[in-house]
């Protein structure tokens, strides 16, 4: 591995999405977000919805990432995510559906029964997120 790089592998049940030396990376924790640069103190957080970034160069990549755990390590990160996708796998007017019928669910006048507010909840996140990751790699189009 190179001077001054750390080895970033991003895994769901489904594949294995990243496996790149990166210059620093940025991840949605439970608790807030948080950085990583090479040689950082080793240890083991719960992951939330948001958007992770690694930088490579110049270069920086946004991802998805849906719940799951990140274990830190001096020259390695390995994100285990329920759910991930690439900015450029992300269908932005499907994400702005998905919005919008999750928004619609939560604003509407409807009973406990039919409403399963967390469930709602986390899907507003959800398309939140794909969104904001599509957007910050300009492609929304």
């Amino acid at each position: 591995m190179v001077e001054g790089k750390m080895m970033l592998d991003i895994v769901t049940p489904e594949r294995k999405l990243v496996s790149a030396e990166v210059d620093e990376v940025t991840a949605p924790g439970f608790y807030g977000e948080f950085g990583v640069l090479p040689q950082h103190t080793p240890y083991l957080c719960q992951l939330g919805v948001g958007v992770l970034s690694y930088r490579t160069g110049s270069a920086r990549y946004f991802i998805s990432i849906i719940d799951g755990y990140a274990e830190v390590g001096p020259d390695k990160i390995t994100i285990l995510a329920e759910s991930a996708e690439r900015a450029e796998d992300i269908d932005a007017a499907r994400a702005q559906e998905s919005r919008q019928r999750a928004q619609e669910r939560m604003g509407g006048q409807k009973s406990e029964e039919e409403l399963d507010f967390d469930r709602a909840e986390l899907s507003l996140k959800r398309a939140i997120t794909r969104i904001s990751v599509a957007n910050q790699s300009g492609l929304n189009n």
